[in-house]
């Protein structure tokens, strides 16, 4: 998976090569293994020993494609997937052959949190509708395309399911 830390400008490479058992790992991180033992992982944080060093985590808040973290004391925020919103505006319509098409749906099932725009509102391509918070994590819902705010079919605090309308860009 491909992750990014915000003041970090490159982005990173991990994944699970091996479990050993008993909450031992070896992972890999762009291309060099390292030894990680998990010590304790509960809803708030995670202890764990990476290379025979003792470290921390305590997980604040997690998005869609960013999770903000303390880590060792250093606040970090992490982004999971780099390109999550271009895949979510891909998949909800955006470029490719997709111009035609006036319904802006959801990809995601979720709760309508805010929504950006109103009735007759004029959006450029890429302008945010509305955001949906799906399992605590929030993602924001783009125009596909030009257009103009028709049939507006969410309101705030309701529950949408993924291909449900949101609003038609005419």
């Amino acid at each position: 998976m491909n992750y990014k830390i915000s003041d970090i400008e490159k982005s990173f490479d991990g994944r699970i090569v091996e479990n050993l058992g008993n909450n031992d790992y070896v992972i890999k991180i762009n291309d060099k293994e390292h030894q990680l033992k998990i010590i304790n992982m509960n809803a708030k944080g995670i202890e764990f020993i990476l290379d025979q060093q003792y470290h921390t985590a305590k997980y604040l808040e997690t998005f869609t494609n960013e999770m903000n973290l303390v880590i060792d004391h250093v606040p970090i925020t992490l982004n999971m997937n780099t390109h999550f919103d271009e895949v979510v505006f891909k998949n909800s319509g955006g470029g490719g052959t997709g111009s035609a098409q006036l319904a802006l749906k959801s990809q995601i099932p979720g709760k309508v949190v805010s929504i950006a725009v109103a009735e007759d509102d004029s959006v450029k391509k890429g302008d945010v509708v509305c955001t949906l918070e799906s399992m605590k994590m929030q993602v924001a819902v783009k125009a596909h395309k030009d257009g103009i705010v028709k049939n507006l079919k969410i309101k705030e605090g309701a529950t949408v399911a993924k291909g449900d309308i949101i609003t038609d860009l005419e």
